[in-house]
């Protein structure tokens, strides 16, 4: 298809949920057609016939140039770009299941989070499959936010000879600004253990701690973000950008946060499993925080806040056992 003589992208959207679904939106009215690939039968109908995916993004309409496919080779073939937004736990048998579909410029991993069996990111799981150029796109996005139209910012990191391309593509409009970055390690690093320092300061709000307490967990948090994502080869200065204190900001503060919501369930006194079964939507940090207890063992670094949660989400210790066991840490210089 063509405008005015400009060719318009074809956009394969891997994954139905509520951010895959608002990316969609984005790029379908920055000229895109959009293809979304999901899983589920119901989600594909009421995307093709309701025009809206009423389980995980209802009340928001979908614009024409969105469709919807069972099949990864429909929504796939002819795309210009390829844009993963599944959990990162089923993200290698997607990908294995529908890479070699596609033929065109680049992949984008929108993704956050750590597999736990193999302790790859995102776009390391996607380039076992695939030769294709791999970029991230992160940072402080709430997807029902950025579907209402309010202003957000991203990232998009990896090659530069890909990222301005991608920047462009979701630049079209003035309520979304994308900057590039070199640092596609960093990056998703950052995406992904936010996400475990957003359960522990749910914890916080649920408990009634105070402003005090949140800012303290999320300063103290960072620290450890960036310890483990340099010494896995992130730069320093990622974590100080969007999709590092960012992303943090953001996820730990607000209510539309899955993680947030997984720690203030967590000190009312729910359990875990009780949490996740009684959502259709995945709260990544829970599997991130035992995949980086895996990491921390292997690169021999203190990462307090993480070590506690994981007691806590898989070990039956209580929330107030774990503040304690943080406070009275022995005393130390401020890194």
């Amino acid at each position: 298809m063509s405008n005015g003589g400009e060719a318009i992208p074809k956009i394969a959207l891997i994954g139905g949920g509520a951010w895959g679904t608002t990316l969609a939106i984005l790029l379908a009215q920055g000229g895109s057609d959009v293809f979304i690939w999901a899983n589920e039968v119901d989600v594909v109908d009421d995307i093709n016939t309701l025009r809206e995916n009423k389980k995980y993004l209802n009340g928001f309409p979908l614009p024409a140039n969105i469709s919807a496919s069972a099949s990864f080779g429909e929504a796939i073939s002819g795309a210009n770009y390829l844009l993963y937004s599944v959990p990162t736990q089923f993200m290698a048998k997607v990908v294995k299941e529908s890479a070699h579909f596609f033929a065109g410029e680049a992949i984008i991993s929108v993704a956050k989070g750590i597999e736990i069996k193999s302790l790859l990111l995102p776009t390391q799981i996607i380039k076992h499959e695939t030769s294709k150029p791999v970029v991230v796109l992160s940072g402080p996005n709430i997807a029902k936010e950025i579907a209402q139209g309010l202003p957000a910012a991203a990232v998009v990191a990896g090659d530069p000879a890909f990222t301005v391309g991608v920047q462009n593509l979701f630049s079209k409009l003035t309520n979304f600004r994308v900057y590039t970055n070199d640092d596609p390690l960093g990056v998703e690093v950052g995406g992904a253990l936010k996400n475990i320092i957003a359960i522990a300061a749910g914890a916080v709000d649920g408990m009634e701690l105070g402003d005090n307490a949140k800012s303290a967990l999320m300063v103290r948090g960072l620290a450890e973000i960036r310890r483990l994502g340099v010494i896995l080869g992130g730069k320093s200065e990622t974590f100080a950008g969007l999709s590092g204190l960012g992303d943090l900001i953001t996820t730990c503060n607000s209510k539309m946060s899955r993680n947030h919501t997984v720690g203030f369930r967590l000190a009312k006194g729910e359990k875990v499993k009780d949490i996740l079964s009684s959502t259709n939507q995945v709260a990544e940090g829970v599997a991130t925080t035992e995949a980086v207890m895996k990491l921390k063992s292997k690169c021999n670094i203190e990462m307090p806040i993480t070590e506690e949660l994981y007691k806590v989400l898989f070990c039956d210790k209580r929330i107030d056992e774990a503040l304690l066991s943080l406070m009275t840490r022995p005393l130390k210089g401020e890194d």
